[in-house]
């Protein structure tokens, strides 16, 4: 080979590697416009986080999956608070969060682009005040039962599709359902059991039942037209799971009656 050619073989591998180095600095596509943004904006509603009360940091399993997203995408989090899943929802719809988390309900299909397969696991069952009658699942849907629950969170949906004779009495926030059962003005509070045994602590000689009536499979979402982002978060999820990520994140937070969720196959790359 002569000079003349070696020196133009040379120019073009030089020419080559800042564009071999940008290809593998690409970020995925899927995921392209959040690196963009240099954000990804996490929304959540309670009980899914607990808050630091001198800091204001948000805590828990939800808090702690969505800064390992943030850390995979490769971009700041910003953790998006709301009080309601439907108002969590209007913020995925409006754009103005990039995921959110809810517990996976054929009534909420319509909402969303799809569910992640679910990152943990936990049952729905009864907070009783101390004296009650109330000792398993059936006793809690009788005439003349009323039962607290949170307005369109997922251990609500499951109790309306199988409720026949208990009256519902529906509130906002968990902090306003206990205070129905505290003050006598309901029989008892459904939710995911590990809300109500952080709460029975709170309410001397209140039981958490030890039946169960469904099961809570929280999942990451994203508005309707992300299936591309969907399919990356699915697999993120898998991956955590598969790690031993969640399970520590379990641990963390000290929530007894909570599993890391089943693994299942993610969503195809698209």
């Amino acid at each position: 080979m002569n000079r003349r050619l070696c020196a133009s073989v040379m120019t073009v591998v030089l020419f080559a590697l800042p564009c071999i180095a940008d290809a593998q600095r690409a970020p995925d596509p899927r995921v392209a416009d959040l690196v963009r943004a240099g954000k990804v904006r996490v929304a959540l509603f309670p009980p899914q986080y607990t808050k630091d009360p001198v800091t204001g940091e948000l805590k828990g399993v939800w808090a702690d999956v969505a800064r390992a997203l943030a850390s995979h995408v490769g971009v700041e989090l910003v953790l998006v608070e709301h009080p309601t899943p439907p108002r969590m929802v209007e913020c995925l719809k409006a754009g103005a969060c990039d995921v959110g988390s809810l517990g996976f309900d054929p009534a909420r299909a319509a909402d969303v682009e799809g569910f992640s397969p679910p990152f943990i696991e936990f049952d729905y069952t009864y907070l009783v005040p101390a004296g009650s009658s109330i000792r398993s699942i059936a006793d809690a849907d009788r005439p003349g039962i009323r039962i607290a629950v949170i307005h369109a969170h997922a251990s609500t949906l499951t109790l309306m599709r199988i409720r026949k004779q208990a009256e519902l009495v529906s509130v906002d926030t968990p902090d306003s359902a206990f205070e129905l059962l505290r003050t006598g003005r309901v029989d008892a509070w459904a939710s995911a059991r590990p809300v109500l045994v952080d709460y029975s602590t709170q309410l001397p000689s209140s039981r958490v039942l030890d039946a169960g009536y469904g099961a809570n499979r929280p999942a990451l979402v994203v508005a309707k037209g992300q299936a591309a982002r969907l399919a990356y978060i699915s697999e993120f999820i898998e991956e955590i799971k598969a790690s031993g990520f969640v399970q520590q994140a379990i641990t963390r937070t000290g929530w007894g009656g909570v599993r890391v969720a089943p693994s299942q196959a993610p969503t195809p790359r698209k």
